[in-house]
């Protein structure tokens, strides 16, 4: 596994996702395991053999070994949150009691009628 110190003094685990034919997710973990809503990822995209073949697939651990250091700052500084900023604020769709009926919601339009 290889980390990223961020210029804020974060040190970030990296791993590599997802990898398809000519592109794979890079996921920058954030150190405190409880706070994945500050994960971050980019995607990398190859210019490599198996981006010319459906079948291929990108090894993780190629693509991790090819990436050098500015790779992984250009990466990191582009990156995108994984889950939106206000996420926590939400209601969770699998909580008891989280299912909002439209006597709660307010009105965002007025109110269409039928004749």
């Amino acid at each position: 596994m290889r980390s990223y110190t961020s210029p804020d003094g974060t040190r970030w685990n990296i791993e590599v996702l997802l990898p398809g034919s000519s592109n794979a997710m890079i996921f920058f973990r954030h150190p405190g395991g409880d706070a994945s809503y500050r994960d971050r990822y980019n995607w990398v995209i190859s210019q490599g053999p198996e981006a010319r073949s459906v079948t291929g697939r990108l090894a993780p651990k190629k693509v991790l070994e090819a990436l050098t250091d500015n790779d992984i700052a250009s990466l990191f500084r582009r990156s995108m949150p994984v889950t939106r900023t206000d996420a926590r604020r939400l209601p969770r769709s699998d909580s008891v009691g989280s299912r909002v009926d439209a006597a709660t919601l307010p009105r965002m339009a007025a109110p269409v009628t039928r004749r």
